[in-house]
């Protein structure tokens, strides 16, 4: 299983790395639309579609984002998207949260899939456009994510049921802790101040998220990173409560050792947008 997880991991490095650092953002967005195909196609899946349908999905996502892109959509101003998803994803995932998988399981077919096809079309765009402010820049949002969920697991390890009895949610993940989350925060405040410190020492040409967080001087900027952090979380735990829902344990097997798509991109699905929200504001 580590080999089959490493082989894998090194093939995606393979594809990303170049199409990240990239002069052009047309690499990544390009890239970006399969990835958001095939999660689609996934999503379809864990909601209970079989046959054509999931296929269909991953192509009508693709065609989608093709059309945004050839119309200049990533290229306009879009707090309006920004703020429709971030009330997708507070309110409706803390409605979700609540309600568990059998509020998950009650709603229709068709809602759960254009819930789907919302954010992830909205994740692609908020990526694509991240990616043409700058490497810098996205890599710092990436980042984010990674050093949550890195953070999380070892004070998970190391504390987790120690401070606080309560697991997170024990009915979608039990194995998420609140010294997890705490961790998640510590490591991600630890982050953004590191990165802060080298933009401006290496003068970065594309200022990080968190460098242009701080330079607003607004006294919100502080909470709002932690709501990011804290959606990132969330996201992780939503396309659980869809797995659970589901009765499977991965998303898919379409990336050998680790799963499916989603499995990798959940936390980045809220990430994205809200910190598109933040810069935008």
């Amino acid at each position: 299983m580590l080999r089959t997880r490493v082989l894998t991991a090194t093939a995606l490095l393979l594809v990303l790395l170049p199409a990240m650092f990239f002069s052009s953002a047309v690499p990544l967005t390009a890239l970006a639309i399969i990835f958001i195909a095939a999660a689609a196609w996934e999503w379809a899946r864990l909601v209970g579609y079989g046959g054509a349908v999931p296929w269909l999905c991953a192509v009508v996502s693709a065609m989608a984002c093709a059309v945004a892109w050839a119309t200049g959509m990533l290229l306009q101003p879009l707090v309006w998207l920004w703020s429709l998803m971030a009330a997708v994803w507070l309110l409706g995932g803390a409605w979700l949260l609540y309600g568990g998988t059998g509020l998950w399981s009650r709603l229709p077919r068709g809602v759960r899939l254009g819930v789907g096809f919302l954010v992830l079309f909205a994740a692609w765009v908020a990526l694509a456009q991240a990616r043409y402010i700058g490497v810098n820049f996205v890599l710092s949002i990436m980042a984010l994510v990674w050093m949550a969920d890195i953070s999380a697991y070892f004070a998970g390890r190391t504390w987790g049921g120690r401070i606080v009895s309560r697991k997170l949610a024990p009915s979608i993940s039990p194995g998420k802790t609140w010294e997890g989350v705490a961790g998640a925060l510590v490591g991600v405040l630890v982050l953004a101040l590191v990165w802060q410190w080298a933009d401006g020492h290496f003068k970065a040409h594309a200022p990080s998220l968190y460098t242009r967080m701080f330079a607003s001087e607004h006294w919100f900027m502080w909470p709002a990173l932690v709501s990011l952090v804290g959606m990132s979380v969330v996201g992780d735990l939503i396309e659980s409560l869809l797995k659970r829902s589901a009765g499977v344990k991965d998303s898919s097997g379409l990336l050998p050792g680790h799963g499916g798509v989603l499995d990798r991109i959940d936390a980045l699905l809220p990430a994205m947008p809200l910190a598109m929200l933040l810069v935008s504001l």
